[in-house]
């Protein structure tokens, strides 16, 4: 027993509709991963590096200086890698003490 013609246009419809919800799905799941690693590609000078850090100029000059920030030279310029930086900041930070845990006996 064949299929009426009307009954396959609805079939049709209804995968092609299935189909756009999952590949708008797969869009919205991988745009976060796609705009973090264009960001994390990104490179700073010295001003902006100070804007991302809202720290002094001065105080990345004296860091750098003393080699203690992630860095490389283009000929005379000095750029910072976004991703280096962010692994320079974490490195630093303090992770929390978990709170001790009462035995009662």
């Amino acid at each position: 027993m064949e299929m009426p013609l009307e009954a396959k246009i609805l079939i049709d419809i209804d995968t092609q509709s299935i189909i756009e919800e999952i590949t708008r799905r797969i869009l919205e799941g991988l745009k976060p991963i796609l705009s973090k690693t264009q960001e994390d590609d990104m490179i700073f000078d010295v001003k902006e590096l100070s804007i991302y850090l809202k720290v002094p100029v001065s105080w990345i000059y004296n860091k750098n200086t003393l080699k203690e920030l992630p860095h490389f030279k283009t000929g005379k310029y000095t750029r910072f890698r976004k991703k280096d930086i962010d692994k320079w900041i974490e490195s630093r930070s303090r992770k929390p003490i978990p709170p001790l845990k009462i035995v009662k006996k």
